[in-house]
């Protein structure tokens, strides 16, 4: 711990002149997995806090720094056998993002947001004050449950303290097919209802294909009617295609395999989902194969793609939306954007529903919609929407507001880890008024920090007008630079060393 207090102590007395100076900052955490442009102002680097602390087996807890990316987490834990109750799909979402953002998985139906997990935090305050927070009332509740889903503008996250749950060898997987939208959603309202299901999630292939996807924990080994998949090497399907394949005919029971547990939690990481496909429709002459898949499976893991969209530049023209829905109008949403913006695969991952005041997605559904007597439902879908949007600048701008209205109007929210074009009026009254933020803010002296509209708003009249270098725009000049970006970063030998990947036998 002692390293720890004295990088605690620098950050403390950098943020300190700061706030004596008056002067705002931004904090620079090494990576990110926010399309957002990045502005370059002044910062404070806690690059350095990157360390699993310690793993206590007996009170099945973790003790965190911020710059943790989920697979060390998972890597740290797991000789324990224990696991995050959630872990974010992306091996280098960290656990400050976790905190200081929004993250749910395929485990949210039962333990909601990735900060629902965290017990307690330390944070250094905007006057360098260094303090913590729990849902305890001696420890500032108020700024513990504000703090989570600010993306860091009430003060900088230096430590998490994580539950942590018992972990099993596999996930026994299954794929349920659904021909429609509406079977879809209600296939997820069941089996988010089975208690023998510990992880929930859907793609929607098309309005006549998707599949349920549901997994149990366990140690039972796997059997012929249920073999052994992995998704880490180069050779492995990726999983929305491993998905597909399976469920390209309906049969009288779900197909079934069982997952390594790290191989599963880790599984859209090659491809990115499905946004790795989008690389092969910017280089349109390379054909989307097994064996360019297998050739470029360096360049396919999602940290590698997330330096190459930033290097790029291409995040100005790729849509990124996370949205939460009501389950009652997530078919009309889907019938939007596949009429506004043509979009598939989307993913489905039912969530537990959090209200107000906080800066979480959250859904209300039209009171016409609404039974009498009936009550917000319980439940959310989060609907991923991720692929090109139009080329034309100012087009796209036009298309992302077109899609934040009609989120609006159908009772949803989005995730505020992407573009975001919402007046600062508009944001505001989405989260019924911004009152509670500012005396938070007031009370813990946060008044030189960036807000959360200030730190998630892009400028639609400048996003319109496209800064980006002419060059870059060409293609494939602008994806070639931004793959050389990828390649200085050296994150693929993060992917080829990962401890977590499987390495048993039997594989399918």
């Amino acid at each position: 711990m002692a390293r720890h207090e004295a990088a605690v102590a620098k950050i403390a007395g950098a943020v300190r002149a700061f706030f004596e100076r008056g002067e705002p900052y931004r904090i620079f955490h090494g990576s990110t997995n926010s399309t957002r442009p990045r502005p370059g102002q002044r910062t404070v680097d806690i690059s350095a806090l990157s360390n699993v602390l310690k793993v206590d087996p007996a009170k099945r807890i973790a003790l965190v720094e911020p710059n943790v990316p989920m697979d060390r987490l998972v890597e740290a834990t797991l000789p324990h056998g224990l696991i995050p109750p959630i872990v974010m799909e992306f091996p280098g979402i960290t656990a400050g993002g976790g905190f200081a953002g929004t993250a749910g998985e395929s485990s949210s139906f039962r333990h909601g947001f990735f900060n629902d997990t965290v017990n307690r935090v330390e944070m250094v305050l905007a006057d360098g004050t260094v303090t913590h927070a729990s849902r305890s009332p001696s420890e500032h509740p108020d700024l513990f449950h504000g703090a989570a889903g600010a993306v860091g503008s009430l003060g900088i996250t230096t430590l998490l303290e994580l539950n942590l749950s018992p972990a099993k060898r596999y996930v026994h997987t299954r794929y349920h097919r659904a021909t429609s939208v509406t079977e879809a959603i209600a296939t997820l309202r069941r089996e988010t209802a089975n208690p023998a299901n510990d992880y929930v999630d859907g793609i929607v292939y098309s309005p006549s294909h998707a599949v349920i996807i549901t997994g149990t924990l366990t140690d039972s080994p796997p059997a012929p009617s249920s073999p052994l998949q992995t998704f880490s090497s180069p050779w492995d399907p990726w999983f929305y295609l491993h998905a597909q394949s399976l469920t390209s005919n309906p049969t009288p029971t779900p197909p079934e395999n069982h997952i390594p547990l790290a191989e599963y939690l880790f599984r859209y990481d090659r491809g990115g989902f499905w946004v790795g496909a989008a690389a092969f429709q910017y280089f349109s002459w390379v054909p989307f194969t097994r064996l360019t898949r297998w050739f470029l499976d360096d360049f396919l893991h999602t940290r590698m793609m997330y330096r190459a969209l930033h290097g790029s530049g291409e995040s100005a023209r790729f849509i990124v939306q996370d949205i939460a829905m009501p389950f009652k109008t997530t078919p009309k949403f889907i019938e939007y954007t596949t009429e506004s913006l043509g979009i598939w695969p989307l993913w489905l991952c039912p969530l537990q529903r959090r209200g107000p005041p906080t800066f979480h997605p959250f859904t209300t559904t039209p009171k016409e919609l609404l039974k009498e007597r009936e009550g917000e439902d319980e439940m959310m879908l989060n609907v991923g929407v991720w692929g090109w949007g139009p080329k034309e600048p100012r087009e796209f701008v036009r298309k992302n507001r077109e899609l934040e209205a009609k989120v609006r109007e159908l009772g949803g929210m989005k995730w505020l880890y992407a573009h975001t074009y919402y007046e600062q009026e508009e944001f505001w009254k989405m989260y019924g008024g911004r009152e509670w933020y500012d005396a938070l803010r007031e009370k813990y002296k946060a008044g030189t920090l960036p807000s959360v509209w200030d730190k998630v708003h892009v400028d639609a009249e400048a996003a319109g007008g496209e800064k980006r270098h002419w060059l870059k725009r060409q293609v494939p000049i602008g994806g070639l630079y931004g793959i050389w970006k990828s390649i200085q970063s050296k994150d693929y030998f993060l992917h080829r060393n990962a401890k977590w990947k499987w390495k048993g036998e039997g594989k399918e």
